[in-house]
């Protein structure tokens, strides 16, 4: 039994050998074929070049293009050079650049190359053309705001947008026109003549920052500078078909120490500076920039730039039109097709009286129509135009003409529109109203009556003006086209509260679409 056992265990062990035996040279006979053939070598991963976005230089928005420099993707003088070409092809027939600053902006261009060259520390617009509104003091030249008689006024040191543009990297390309006193919703004036929309030579680009508007949307500069009174900046940016914000009071310093008198009190709580892009995303980055400290400005408020999230879903209130105020369809239209995007986007939208939007538009028009009148109107009849002496005949013909107790009661009810349209955020934490509630008018409709001006101010963009007054920020935010023609719709938010305006406007243009592209397809 136990040979038996030996035996089998030998026979075993043979098989075992010879099996291993073959297996061996099977894996032999494998590598000798192997070593024959070219050796199959897993891709190299290519190493991360930077990667530029699609499109000439000048098409990118201003996010795209600050980390395309920031990456080395581009050079800032490549990226200068290309929105400086794009300016002398489009800005002639447009007229909305009136000072080149070309050699400024490439010896600041290549300053910031060797900024990044040296590793040194890089601003959120590093190397980014912009450009700004020419009514705000930019150091060494005169502020004329429109006026020819301001010749003397030479800036002696950057206003605080301009600064705090600057510290951030951002290169200015050239200023951009703006009518005689920034007082008119339609930018002409007797220095530098008309602003064309470039949509349509035959349409207002609106005003007062009228020529940032027209510039951003051609693709001259990814962020235009602007300010708002009475709608200057949310008009302009409805007629060019682009975005913005009006910050609410206090968020964004100004200053002009080119000024021969201080603001008085109520023009200066309702006026703000802000920016004008292509992309929401550039408005909330310009926004952010903008924003930083400067002393000068003894409103200046640092707010946060988020506030809380209300509880969801959010409410928006879609703003009922008063009856008197007649609605174009296709606004209409654009303002449902607005609130089905929010809707879609996860917004919960009704519509709903917001408060007495008529009375708040009256207390703007008698506080800053007094007191421009008191203040201002003297001085700058002396020194205007045939045609600004009509278009301030319309203004101020729907004021209601105040001695000092009625002005100190339409301050005090300002007061209480404030207060009524912040309890009504307590529900309705955003307002989805219009811009205008006609289609664009013409390039220089406010010289035609006074009863003209008045159906503008009062009978169309009744809801841009009234913001103002108030000091609440308002975004405005293209929805759709008409007639070959934007239509822009405007987004409400509590005191300091831009967050929510930007984030319901980003929601609609991610449906909606960057309406620029259209345009430059018809322009090029």
């Amino acid at each position: 039994m136990a040979k038996k056992t030996a035996t089998r265990k030998k026979s075993a062990a043979k098989k075992a050998a010879k099996t291993s035996g073959k297996k061996s040279a099977v894996r032999k006979s494998k590598v000798a074929k192997a070593a024959t053939k070219p050796v199959k070598r897993a891709p190299q991963r290519k190493s991360s070049a930077p990667r530029r976005p699609k499109g000439p230089a000048w098409q990118w928005s201003a996010v795209e293009t600050a980390a395309a420099i920031r990456s080395g993707a581009i050079s800032a003088v490549e990226t200068v050079e290309a929105h400086l070409e794009r300016m002398r092809a489009v800005n002639p027939r447009l007229n909305a650049v009136v000072v080149d600053l070309s050699e400024e902006a490439l010896a600041a261009a290549h300053a910031a190359d060797k900024r990044r060259a040296k590793g040194g520390e890089l601003g959120l617009l590093h190397g980014v053309p912009i450009t700004i509104k020419e009514n705000v003091d930019y150091e060494g030249r005169p502020n004329f705001n429109g006026v020819p008689a301001n010749k003397d006024l030479i800036a002696p040191s950057d206003s605080p947008v301009v600064r705090n543009l600057k510290k951030a990297g951002a290169v200015v390309i050239g200023l951009t026109n703006t009518p005689e006193f920034s007082f008119r919703g339609f930018t002409d004036n007797p220095l530098h003549g008309l602003t064309l929309n470039p949509w349509d030579p035959n349409i207002t680009c609106g005003g007062s920052s009228g020529g940032a508007g027209s510039a951003v949307a051609a693709g001259i500069g990814t962020i235009a500078h602007g300010n708002d009174i009475g709608g200057s900046l949310r008009w302009p940016a409805h007629c060019n078909g682009v975005a913005t914000i009006k910050p609410t009071q206090g968020r964004i310093p100004a200053f002009n120490a080119s000024a021969t008198a201080e603001r008085p009190m109520l023009a200066h709580l309702m006026s703000a500076q802000g920016p004008l892009a292509r992309h929401v995303a550039d408005v909330r980055l310009a926004l952010e920039v903008m924003s930083q400290r400067d002393p000068r400005d003894p409103w200046w408020v640092p707010a946060p730039l988020v506030g809380p999230k209300p509880k969801g879903p959010i409410k928006v209130a879609l703003a009922r039109i008063p009856e008197d105020m007649d609605v174009d369809p296709h606004v209409a239209a654009a303002l449902r097709q607005a609130a089905d995007h929010l809707e879609r986007s996860g917004y919960r939208v009704s519509e709903v009286d917001v408060p007495d939007i008529d009375g708040v538009w009256q207390t703007w028009c008698d506080i800053i129509t007094n007191e421009t009148m008191v203040m201002q109107e003297a001085g700058m009849l002396k020194v205007t135009s045939e045609d600004f002496h009509k278009a301030w005949g319309g203004m101020k013909a729907k004021a209601n003409v105040l001695d000092l107790k009625a002005w100190m009661q339409a301050t005090a009810a300002r007061n209480g529109h404030i207060r009524a349209w912040q309890l009504f955020f307590e529900e309705y934490p955003v307002v989805l109203a219009p811009t205008t509630v006609k289609p664009i008018p013409g390039p220089r409709e406010d010289t035609v009556s006074a009863e003209r001006v008045r159906e503008i101010f009062w009978g169309e963009i009744r809801f841009i003006s009234a913001i103002n007054v108030l000091g609440l920020p308002g975004a405005v935010v293209p929805v759709t086209l008409h007639d070959g023609k934007p239509i822009g719709v405007q987004l409400i938010a509590g005191r300091y509260r831009e967050d929510l305006a930007i984030d319901a406007a980003a929601a609609i243009e991610k449906r909606a679409g960057v309406l620029a592209h259209r345009l430059w397809e018809q322009m090029d």
